[in-house]
């Protein structure tokens, strides 16, 4: 991959200039058709652009300069992990990648969840620290289908790059690897039934509650680049969408993109908030039980082709 189109993939596509924008239009949709569900108007589709302005605008509580620091740096650290694993994502046709970019794209994708759980200690309340407890359980739970869903997809393409993950033909190690993930996305976006890491009505924000102004705002922005990395990866793991055009390519992963947005808050609207203890139930359950599932396709080909 030559160094223009690093700089491309990072500032322009899927980077800076469509990630930020986009995380907003995300952010938008999740309050607009949760509200519509319930009955009201909700925000127009400027209001997370202003309410980023607005919160970069307030003054900081004041705290020790070491943890004024490292409360600053935490939700920094998680926008650049969002923005480095939208770069390495299979988008257009002409994608290339390089040798283990899979494995780097998890990496960035725990990012913010380490961040968080970072966050909630750092803030010294009680309410963050119970929040950050609640995200660091969930993610032991949630993240053993979703790696092992992973290492399914790239044992099944005999590869580590997302372009050959990509280009790989659909079958049931496939189909059932990106069912893994689409189950993990609701509690990696900590929204219900698994948004017990930032529990409003209980703990108030989760970890993020000691945070204010422009550290608040860095963290809503995280989580805007959550939503677009995450549904973007499914969307490029798990739909052949390629026209051999950039703008076909474009328009079709924007718009499903998009899509899985908002049955994801159709999801989220209609469940209630689960526990701790019947979260992890679930995860070790469904969760792992399917990703096993395609683990074995993935390594005995022949038994699906047999089941065939």
């Amino acid at each position: 991959m030559s160094w223009e189109k690093v700089f491309f993939a990072l500032l322009i596509f899927p980077g800076l200039l469509y990630a930020v924008p986009t995380a907003w239009l995300m952010l938008w949709l999740e309050r607009k058709f949760r509200a519509r569900m319930q009955g009201r108007i909700g925000p127009p589709f400027y209001q997370p652009f202003f309410d980023f302005v607005k919160l970069m605008a307030k003054r900081r509580v004041l705290r020790p300069s070491f943890d004024s620091i490292f409360m600053m740096g935490l939700p920094l650290v998680s926008v650049s992990a969002g923005l480095l694993a939208l770069a390495l994502l299979p988008i257009s046709s002409d994608s290339r990648g390089f040798a283990g970019d899979l494995v780097l794209l998890v990496a960035f994708l725990e990012v913010p969840s380490l961040c968080s759980v970072l966050a909630g200690f750092a803030s010294r309340s009680i309410f963050g620290q119970v929040g950050a407890t609640r995200e660091a359980i969930l993610s032991i739970t949630y993240n053993l289908p979703f790696l092992t869903a992973i290492v399914a997809l790239a044992y099944s393409a005999q590869s580590l790059r997302l372009v050959d993950i990509a280009a790989s033909p659909a079958g049931g190690v496939r189909a059932l690897a990106v069912l893994t993930i689409c189950l993990c996305l609701p509690v990696k976006l900590r929204i219900n039934p698994f948004s017990v890491s930032n529990a409003e009505q209980e703990i108030y924000s989760g970890p993020a509650t000691e945070f204010s102004g422009p550290q608040l705002a860095m963290w809503e922005l995280a989580h805007g680049l959550e939503w677009v990395a995450l549904t973007g990866l499914v969307v490029c793991l798990g739909l052949t969408f390629r026209t051999g055009t950039w703008i076909g390519d474009f328009a079709i992963y924007t718009s499903l993109s998009l899509v899985l947005v908002i049955l994801l808050t159709i999801l989220a609207t209609g469940t209630a908030r689960l526990k701790i203890q019947q979260a992890a139930r679930f995860y070790w359950r469904w969760g792992m039980g399917l990703s096993l599932v395609a683990l074995i396709l993935g390594v005995f080909p022949d038994i699906e082709r047999f089941i065939r």
